[in-house]
């Protein structure tokens, strides 16, 4: 069986030695030394100013709306996790979706300005498979009209954009850092600003919002992470060069072998390289792309409609609008397999399945 992902498990023996000082210590949770030395080593790996180690991406982009203060109107992408929109609507504020561009899948930057109004506060953009976003035109477009941005990097772990790290773009920007992801903590998400009192002002959101033992400096939640999470973030840090490189020829071999294969791929941003995250590619109808999911299951090979359906028209918690790029390319997208020790055996296998079905 090819599951569509793996999670990357380092050496049990170094896992277990962070888990020795776990014991003698008998700190578990709280901002422990494993997650404050998380937090330092993430710091310095990703080259940026201030950097939350949190439960997962989730609360983080929850955090990074409430911090902010927004109220009203938040323009977003309907071509994303649902976590994107759910914690707008969470936050007590409203949706607003801009179609994608059909060839980046990310929110499209020209179709921004339209779609703000008097209420809008901010703009929450996804890096899509961890494809950088029109950076540049989003913090013109917030300038102009004096409005906050939160990019959703859920995928976009090590991605540098114009020679420097993704999460240095907006007002904030959030990583997971689930057990799905390139580089995990088994759960955990992480905050990113370039803002020193914004920060302290999520750190103390991050605890309760304690300034002390018997004060509070601000609203908070329980936001923190245990040891046994850092742990596995310490001890895969160690390995992400591996794991990059190893995603690297997994991705140049589905290149090798799909060169015939009528599909599309998404256009990466020109500024910056691939971290791997994802190997999507969007066929030519939603027929074949039913056609390929079949068969590769009778082969017990799992792909992921990877994101179906456009959020623009499922959630029965928002009225549906529409959004005719995101609804066409939503219908036709899917994930390959793609973790740490897929096999070029197992990836040719895959390939000649779907060039099979596609000629068939």
């Amino acid at each position: 069986m090819i599951p569509v992902t793996k999670p990357f498990l380092p050496p049990q023996e170094e896992y277990n030695k962070h888990l020795q000082g776990i014991w003698k210590r008998n700190w578990l949770t709280n901002m422990g030394p494993l997650a404050s030395e998380l937090e330092m080593k993430l710091k310095e790996h990703l080259h940026v100013n201030h950097i939350l180690f949190v439960t997962n991406g989730t609360v983080a982009l929850q955090m990074a709306i409430k911090a902010l203060d927004l109220k009203g109107e938040i323009i977003t992408t309907p071509f994303s996790f649902v976590a994107t929109t759910s914690s707008i609507v969470w936050e007590g504020c409203k949706p607003v979706f801009v179609d994608i561009d059909k060839d980046s899948l990310n929110i499209d930057a020209s179709k921004i300005e339209k779609a703000i109004t008097a209420k809008t506060s901010a703009i929450l953009a996804t890096h899509v498979y961890g494809n950088p976003c029109d950076v540049e035109v989003i913090e013109k477009i917030a300038k102009k009209h004096r409005i906050k941005v939160i990019y959703d990097g859920a995928h976009a772990f090590g991605v540098q954009v114009n020679g420097k790290s993704i999460f240095d773009y907006g007002d904030i920007s959030i990583c997971s850092l689930h057990a799905t992801k390139l580089y995990h903590s088994v759960e955990g998400g992480l905050i990113i600003t370039k803002d020193a009192p914004l920060l302290r002002k999520l750190a103390y959101m991050r605890n309760f919002g304690f300034n002390g033992p018997e004060a509070f400096a601000e609203l908070g939640i329980n936001g923190k992470n245990s040891e046994f999470h850092a742990a596995m973030g310490l001890v895969n840090l160690d390995y992400i060069q591996e794991i990059h490189k190893n995603r690297k020829k997994i991705t140049e071999r589905y290149d090798e072998k799909l060169r015939g294969y009528k599909a599309i791929k998404q256009l990466w941003h020109g500024n910056s390289e691939q971290n791997y995250a994802y190997y999507p590619i969007v066929v030519e109808s939603e027929e074949l792309l039913h056609k390929c999911i079949e068969s590769l299951k009778l082969n017990e090979i799992f792909v992921r409609r990877y994101f179906y359906p456009s959020l623009s028209s499922i959630l029965p918690y928002l009225e549906s609008v529409e959004m005719p790029i995101t609804e066409d390319i939503a219908k036709r997208v899917m994930c390959l397999p793609l973790f740490h020790d897929l096999t070029m055996e197992e990836i040719d296998l895959i390939c000649r399945l779907l060039l099979r079905i596609q000629n068939n």
